[in-house]
Formats: structure tokens, sequence, C-alpha cells
């Protein structure tokens, strides 16, 4: 399975790095920016049933600092390789988590 995995500040934190960028996309011609929240993106490829609660674990034990920020997973099947038929190693279906 392929989890996806957005962490960002929470609203309520100032964002220096988001007003920087913001700023400067500003003073390089882009005043349409009217302001910019800056974040991570992590992609993470798990082998077996691992389910959405243990992605979700694993963001609040280390991915995501949540006194600060806020994640949100996305989790979808691996896709199964060119020519492999369903049950061939690699090609092993996870049900939605």
């Amino acid at each position: 399975m392929k989890a996806r995995i957005y962490v960002t500040l929470k609203p309520s934190v100032l964002d220096p790095q988001g007003q920087a960028v913001a700023k400067t996309l500003g003073r390089m011609g882009y005043p349409e920016v009217a302001a910019v929240r800056m974040g991570k993106y992590i992609e993470m490829e798990v082998n077996g049933d691992v389910t959405r609660k243990r992605i979700e674990t694993m963001c609040e034990k280390l991915l995501a600092n949540t006194v600060i920020e806020e994640y949100r997973v996305e989790c979808r099947p691996r896709r199964r390789r060119a020519g492999s038929r369903p049950g061939s190693a690699g090609s092993r279906r996870v049900g939605h988590v």
C-alpha cells in the first residue's frame, strides 16, 4: 500500500517561512499571491496489511509535531505490476483502511 501524508501547521500557528515565500513571490512579480502556508509531504510504501490507524500512530510519534502541526493521511492500494496475476508476488491487494 502507498500512504501519502500531508503535514501542515495548525491555522493558529504563525508560519514565518510561508510569509517569507509570499513576500518574495510578490517582489518577483506575482502580486496575486495573497498568502502561503508551508508544509511537508511524505510518501510511504508499506508492506502487509497495515491499517490507517497504524500510519496515524507513526504520524503522532514521529512524522508530525502534533502540538503545532496537523496531518492528513491518504491510503491507496499498491498497483499491480504489468503482467502479474492477482495473488502472484507483488500484487497482493490490501483493503481500504
